[in-house]
């Protein structure tokens, strides 16, 4: 399991919409950095600060091919932020199947208090 620390540097990078943008876009396969600033209204530098809280955090490398700096995302933070939120969707899912069996219970409860007040109205009327 990651430390905490790691896991706030990556929430804290993906708390960013235009970082989980580029992301998606590194999904798909590496790109250069002029590339990624394309579909985005911001300056080379501002998505150049965006990079490099995503690099800090382990979700992107960045490389060096002669004029071309190709990006790359990282997969094992996110795999790391994965397993953390798995832990609360199982627990979750039992809340929910507790819930479910209660709600259960209280319909079964009912219909055996409606079946008892239809009982009563026929004797009531015999």
């Amino acid at each position: 399991m990651p430390t905490s620390d790691s896991l706030s540097n990556t929430f804290a990078a993906l708390a960013d919409p235009t970082r989980r943008a580029i992301l998606a876009r590194l999904a798909s396969g590496e790109t250069s950095v002029t590339e990624l600033c394309r579909p985005f209204e911001m300056s080379m530098p501002a998505i150049s600060k965006h990079l490099k809280v995503l690099e800090r955090a382990g979700l992107i490398t960045r490389g060096r091919e002669a004029q071309w700096r190709p990006c790359r995302i990282e997969a094992a933070p996110l795999r790391d932020v994965a397993g953390w939120v798995e832990q609360y969707r199982q627990f979750w899912e039992q809340s929910f199947d507790r819930l479910e069996l209660h709600l259960q219970e209280i319909q079964a409860a009912g219909g055996e208090a409606a079946d008892k007040k239809k009982g009563a109205k026929k004797h009531v009327r015999n």
